[in-house]
């Protein structure tokens, strides 16, 4: 099966703190996201104001589950979001299957 592929790119809150904001994805990271079924790899990106995160999970399956349990953030989740402007204007979502790789 395909690896699938969970990309959402946003902007931070005016004021926000980016070391904060980079702690707090890693302690999300390391208390939770890295402990779903079938994760690979969790990357964020930054141009500029924008920055995207890029989980990878084995199967889209595996990424279906991730989304499913995320319904309910945890305080983790919560103090990770609290740094994203997540306007639907200004966030974007998608969700890719991983075609080929080279």
């Amino acid at each position: 099966m395909a690896k699938a592929i969970y990309y959402v790119s946003y902007p931070l809150k005016k004021g926000a703190s980016v070391p904060d904001f980079l702690a707090a994805a890693e302690t999300l990271n390391k208390e939770f996201i890295s402990k779903q079924p079938g994760y690979v790899s969790w990357e964020q990106l930054r141009d500029g104001d924008v920055w995207a995160d890029v989980l990878t999970f084995e199967t889209m399956d595996d990424l279906n589950h991730f989304k499913e349990v995320s319904n309910n953030p945890s305080a983790l989740a919560e103090a990770f979001y609290s740094f994203m402007n997540l306007s639907p204007s200004l966030c974007k979502l998608h969700v890719f299957s991983v075609e080929r790789s080279y």
